[in-house]
């Protein structure tokens, strides 16, 4: 995937074990991500959009791809509603260095998606567990709160001392990444998966972070993302709970 393969550690044993493993069938312990972002190139193209992007990820199953990816459409957003956020995760750099048959994958994404899709960025994620409570794999709940952070020309150290000095208060799957390669700097992503919507709007009082690192974020924005069962590669997803 060059297009699609740009994309998209270990934590305290206490917080790992209140938490459920994710249910992916490759195992992987490496701290980077590539999340990458897609949209359709306007409303004419969102059914060839999306059916495209089903029969790419099909090639990467045909190819055995070992790497496992996520996909996830926004559905609450001010700007992004209906785009698609593609991800994987838990790779060593020497794993993203060697994406499955890339010269396959660029045909294939020309044939499937180029036509119908703009790609609107790509980046490299490390995964920062200090910050974090759960792994670099996230869970693959059904629902997801994803925030992305601008900070102000090296805040880095300052945010990052404040949130690891908050991270014992985390009491669900909250999965802090720094951005390595691929953007505007610094910047950081949070993911926060959720069985539902309802789960997320309960869990607020962990939305909020620290009031000492307002004064040194440039931009925040918050999203609802849903996980795509039907857009997944090596990921299974967790079942509906009553």
């Amino acid at each position: 995937m060059q297009h699609l393969c740009v994309g998209i550690a270990a934590v305290a044993a206490l917080a790992a074990a209140e938490l459920a493993p994710p249910q992916v069938s490759a195992s992987k312990s490496g701290p980077y991500a590539r999340i990458a972002v897609m949209r359709a190139v306007n409303e004419g193209h969102s059914v060839d959009f999306q059916e495209g992007y089903v029969r790419h990820l099909d090639w990467h199953r045909q190819a055995k791809d070992t790497f496992n990816w996520y996909s996830y459409l926004v559905t609450i957003s001010t700007d992004r509603q209906r785009w698609i956020i593609y991800a994987t995760f838990g790779h060593t750099a020497a794993e993203l260095s060697n994406p499955v048959l890339p010269g396959e994958d660029e045909r294939d994404t020309i044939v499937n998606l180029l036509p119908h899709v703009e790609f609107t960025g790509s980046s490299v994620y490390e995964f920062l567990p200090t910050l974090s409570r759960g792994s670099a794999m996230p869970t693959p709940a059904l629902r997801a709160e994803y925030t992305t952070v601008d900070l102000k020309y090296g805040a880095g150290k300052e945010f990052e001392e404040a949130l690891a000095a908050d991270q014992p208060k985390l009491r669900g799957e909250t999965l802090w990444f720094r951005m390595v390669e691929g953007g505007n700097m610094p910047r950081y992503v949070r993911l926060r998966p959720r069985p539902s919507l309802e789960n997320i709007l309960e869990d607020r009082a962990d939305q909020a972070l620290p009031e000492k690192v307002n004064g040194i974020i440039a931009k925040m924005t918050i999203e609802i993302l849903n996980l795509r069962p039907n857009m997944l590669v090596n990921v299974t997803p967790e079942p509906a709970r009553q």
